[in-house]
């Protein structure tokens, strides 16, 4: 009945709950009902709901369907467990079978419908959950967990049965965990831990182990949701509660794939406004483990390269393996905010200095070099042949005595230094010793982040074991890599909520008068000439050079000459889709015959081709620009994203392009050039001037309204190129392709 692997519909049941049961949306961020301004233009909410999942977690009662206490059964164990968890809980329990009087000693009832009073959790241990689920309602009952596997992780006909359970509890009102979920949310938390916790959501309950472990380093855990098949409850349900917990310090997720990216992004956005950090690994970064992915889960792993910058854009922090999982996230849950960004790195070792130092600034930290008055203080203790520049080498010795404690304080009192890394690469007692006392007595009195990196393989010394691990003030990691992945993530976080401005806020709640003007070229189901497209653009806003569409030779001599020479001629039609491959693009015309022998080849190419043509563009010819791309396509699970990147024939050389998903702002648009390995030709190079960002960038912006507007009509938009002039003479799109939806 257990099963091992997961599937999820990608039905979103609480807008079915909605619909169905009259359920009034949950009030937005802002504390007030949702109303029609917390729509989007198609009206999709704008912030997310927060389901109460108080009694989830902690029941008053739990009713444990299919109950048992006979040797050997799979059941048996479970109804021990869960016996166990509802006494520490303090929730009452109530044993449900057809044929049993009690179980493990606490009278059974025969069914559902013989439940007393209200009843917080049912636990169902049945083969089919259906039938029980299709029950609750009349019971009253506000969750259920269904362990049993067997639904959209098998296939169709799983995924059909899935459906009629999501359905069901949509229907009756019951908030569902699973199916094929497992035993994780009742797992013993210690409760004699204090600080900041981790609450803990996976997919896969045993790649969740890890991170649940770190209770015995130490470090707090409050929660743990394995969402399993996600038919109703899923990830992003409950990233929107523990980020309202205010006992939970950070969020860390192992994800297989998202039921819906859109729930996902409001959630984290309640996550980032609440300034709690959320950590997650998320399969799918290479072909193998997005189809492996998908087999285990039965849901939509997404183009990673949308998952990777939706994360990006509202903070999400994605790591690769459990081990950053849980070092990221118990350093994040616990630190305090930084004071400064600036890392020192401090060792007994010039060597151990000089690597970690090394690999710190590929990591991407700043190690600022200490002043000369610090450099000064900082040799009253370590000798004058050692650099104390950054990293610091104390030579080992002065750790040994009161001078350890002196050069400790000396770092962390300077204002430009907000992260203390000690890198200790083995015991060496007494000085090994010595030296992570003064760290733990250091940290004490700091608010500043001291990390301490325990390299020994053993792990067994007390001075990691009792010392370290017994400090809830210093960060201790086993492994470099880690360490700085964790501190570099930190740092961004706290980076990151300072500046967050979440675009759900300025997201357009009504479309705008270009929407009715683009809406009148749309042809469902087709692709639009370059004409047409250019004229979509132009009803937002867009610049694209002067042409005219002709139908003869004579009337593209008058058109060049409306235009004014050197014209472009371009042959249009709905079904041309490269015209360059094809010859139908003819480049520098600089006179009438010129023009009217242009005319006739590209109707001939056409003909020859069996390419119908709408006409031939006769345009401005405009030179002296970079190239850019700035597009529109449909993401599975995110639905419209927006792309800029090296344009012309570049973007399928070096398909250097950057993403988002809409909404977003200004700022987010100006970083996504940042992204861009060829960033440096927009600054201008080998003499060329500085081409004008502030026009790509509204550019950008334009494209993301007519995604959000047209997002349900709009397959696919690619400007392509987009000339970017020189500063302050805009940006003009040459070429364009549209395709309906």
């Amino acid at each position: 009945m257990l099963g091992s692997t997961h599937g999820t519909l990608t039905t979103d049941s609480r807008r079915a709950r909605v619909i169905a049961c009259g359920e009034p949306p949950a009030p937005a961020v802002h504390g007030r009902p949702a109303d029609v301004d917390d729509l989007d233009v198609g009206g999709r909410p704008l912030y997310a709901a927060v389901p109460d999942l108080d009694r989830l977690f902690r029941p008053e009662s739990v009713a444990v369907v299919g109950a048992s206490d006979a040797d050997g059964r799979p059941n048996t164990g479970i109804t021990r467990q869960l016996l166990a968890w509802a006494e520490r809980v303090g929730a009452r329990l109530h044993p449900v079978h057809p044929t049993r009087a009690s179980v493990f000693g606490i009278p059974c009832l025969p069914s559902v419908a013989e439940l007393p009073g209200q009843v917080d959790l049912a636990v169902l241990l049945v083969a089919d959950p259906l039938p029980v689920v299709e029950e609750l309602a009349e019971a009253k009952v506000r969750f259920a967990v269904a362990f049993a596997s067997g639904f959209a992780e098998t296939g169709a006909a799983g995924a059909a049965a899935q459906a009629r359970l999501a359905d069901a509890a949509a229907r009756s009102g019951v908030r569902l965990l699973g199916p094929n979920t497992n035993l994780n949310a009742f797992e013993h938390f210690r409760d004699d831990l204090e600080g900041p916790a981790i609450a803990l959501i996976t997919q896969s309950g045993h790649q969740g182990r890890p991170v649940f472990a770190l209770q015995e380093l130490g470090i707090r855990l409050s929660h743990w949701a394995p969402t399993g098949n996600e038919a109703d409850l899923e990830s992003a349900d409950f990233i929107s509660y523990f980020a309202e917990r205010p006992e939970v310090g950070a969020i860390a997720c192992y994800v297989e794939g998202l039921k819906d990216g859109r729930s996902f992004l409001l959630a984290a956005d309640r996550a980032a406004r609440r300034g709690v950090p959320v950590v997650a690994v998320k399969v799918g970064r290479t072909e193998t483990g997005a189809r492996t992915a998908a087999s285990h889960t039965g849901k939509l792993t997404g183009s990673d390269a949308v998952v990777d910058a939706a994360m990006r854009q509202f903070g999400v922090i994605r790591v690769d393996g459990l081990d950053e999982l849980q070092d990221t996230a118990a350093l994040l849950a616990r630190a305090r905010a930084p004071l400064a960004d600036g890392v020192v790195v401090c060792s007994i070792s010039g060597g151990t200095g000089a690597h970690v130092a090394d690999l710190a600034t590929r990591a991407g930290l700043r190690l600022p070099v200490l002043s000369e008055a610090k450099q000064a203080e900082l040799h009253q203790w370590i000798p004058e042949y050692l650099s104390v520049a950054n990293p610091v080498d104390n030579g080992g010795h002065p750790v040994g005595d009161e001078r350890g404690r002196k050069i400790i304080d000396a770092i962390l009192d300077d204002p430009a230094v907000g992260v203390l890394i000690c890198p200790v690469t083995g015991p060496f007692p007494p000085l090994s010793d010595r030296l992570v006392q003064d760290l733990v007595d250091a940290a004490e009195r700091t608010d500043k982040l001291v990390c301490v990196v325990w390299g020994s393989p053993v792990g067994t010394e007390p001075a990691y074991r009792e010392v370290l691990l017994g400090s809830s003030r210093v960060a201790t990691f086993r492994t470099v890599g880690n360490c700085l992945a964790a501190v570099r993530a930190h740092l961004d976080h706290h980076r990151f909520v300072r500046a967050y401005r979440s675009p759900f806020d300025e997201a357009p709640r009504t479309t705008s008068p270009s929407f009715r003007k683009a809406r009148a070229l749309m042809r469902p189901g087709e692709q639009l000439s370059e004409h047409a497209a250019k004229q979509l653009l132009r009803a937002y806003g867009i610049r694209v050079p002067r042409e005219q569409l002709v139908t003869s030779a004579a009337a593209a001599v008058r058109a060049a000459g409306l235009v004014g020479y050197p014209v472009v001629m371009k042959a249009s039609g709905a079904r041309i889709a490269h015209k360059t491959e094809l010859g139908l693009v003819k480049i520098g015309l600089t006179s009438a015959s010129q023009v009217r022998d242009a005319y006739r080849e590209l109707t001939e190419i056409a003909r020859y081709e069996d390419v119908p043509l709408d006409g031939v563009l006769v345009c401005q010819m405009v030179e002296r620009g970079v190239e850019m791309v700035v597009g529109v396509t449909h993401d599975d699970l995110f639905g419209p994203t927006v792309t800029v990147g090296l344009g012309g024939v570049l973007v399928e050389v070096l398909r250097d392009t950057a993403v988002r998903v809409p909404p977003f702002g200004e700022d987010q648009a100006r970083t996504m050039l940042t992204e861009l390995r060829g960033r440096a030709l927009l600054d201008g190079v080998r003499g060329r001037p500085p081409a004008d960002v502030d026009a790509l960038v509204e550019v950008v912006l334009r494209v993301q309204r007519m995604a959000l507007e047209l997002g349900g009509e709009l397959a696919e938009l690619d400007i392509n190129p987009l000339l970017v002039l020189p500063q302050g003479q805009g940006a003009v799109a040459l070429d364009a392709l549209a395709v309906c939806r």
